[in-house]
């Protein structure tokens, strides 16, 4: 703790905070943690200090698994489709409703559905046209 004490030129003492103490809620966490364990190798114990429980760790927001075994609704329905083709319609309704917002990974899949379904509506067209002439 002798970093914290300033010395004056008559003799006296004065306690000084770093920087660092002042403004704690600015600065990166990193440099917080930085700090932290500075501050305890000054004390005197030479030892690092525990920033964060091992057990404490924070789930990420794409941590869980996607619904529909894993896979996500958009891969889901873009494999089913080929034996229930209005499952590719119902994917294209959820890709340009921005369903893939709520979860990014969703997105390709359902982009897969969407240009599949309209190849099936042109494949459809051609076969109903074809017919007729």
């Amino acid at each position: 703790m002798a970093e914290n004490v300033k010395e004056r030129g008559d003799g006296s003492a004065e306690l000084v905070t770093s920087t660092g103490d002042k403004h704690a809620s600015v600065i990166r966490p990193a440099a917080r943690y930085y700090s932290a364990i500075k501050d305890a190798m000054v004390c005197g114990k030479g030892r690092y200090t525990l920033v964060k429980d091992v057990d404490d760790v924070e789930n990420g927001a794409y941590d869980k698994p996607l619904p529909c075994f894993g896979c996500g609704i958009g891969w889901f329905s873009f494999l089913l489709g080929f034996v229930f083709p209005f499952l590719w319609y119902y994917a294209t309704f959820l890709y340009f409703g921005n369903y893939y917002r709520k979860d990014p990974r969703e997105r390709a899949g359902l982009a897969a559905s969407a240009i599949t379904a309209m190849g099936f509506s042109l494949l459809l067209l051609v076969i109903i046209v074809f017919r007729w002439f």
